[in-house]
């Protein structure tokens, strides 16, 4: 299997994993760590060798170019190429240029994007994981709160339907001549 089918193989898996998370009320921050917590157990799950914060291919900006990335989760598997994750919330370039460079390296780049919707693809060979969390406003000065519920999002309930033989009564709509009160 070659590494674009297995990195979709890789993140289909992860995604059908993530699937299952459930949580309510949970800031920006603890959210980002329940899904990092979830990445670190699916790859238990596969058998491999799960890494937190695994140190990147990619130098960190000037001023710090001494230094190096890390990535959220790195897995080394003794069937194939490594797998590396990042988890954000955000749509950031650094994280496509990180996942990019780590793919050139030769390993598996997936990212999981959360939030409320409307996730951009990130270029090529990097697999895209979404995982959708509704949000709220949280207490006065706490930010946002964020849940994801079982069964993840429901469609709305239908609209009441009239009673059987009830008529419907046509209500009169203002024309653009009419006063405003």
């Amino acid at each position: 299997m070659d590494g674009g089918q297995d990195g979709e193989r890789l993140a289909a898996s992860l995604g059908r994993s993530l699937a299952r998370l459930t949580f309510a009320d949970l800031t920006t921050d603890a959210v980002t760590a329940r899904i990092i917590d979830a990445v670190v157990a699916w790859g238990h799950e596969q058998g491999w060798r799960v890494y937190r914060r695994a140190p990147s291919v990619l130098p960190l900006p000037p001023p710090l170019s001494d230094r190096w990335s890390v990535l959220d989760v790195g897995c080394a598997r003794a069937d194939g190429p490594p797998v590396v994750i990042e988890v954000d919330h955000t749509d950031r370039r650094r994280t496509w240029d990180k996942l990019a460079a780590e793919a050139g390296a030769g390993r598996i780049a997936i990212w999981v994007r959360w939030g409320a919707g409307r996730f951009g693809a990130p270029p090529p060979p990097i697999h895209l994981v979404t995982c959708q969390v509704d949000r709220r406003p949280g207490p006065a000065g706490a930010g946002r709160l964020h849940h994801r519920a079982p069964g993840g999002h429901r469609p709305p309930p239908p609209h009441s339907v009239a009673p059987a033989g009830g008529t419907a009564l046509p209500l009169p709509l203002p024309t653009a001549d009419a006063e405003t009160p």
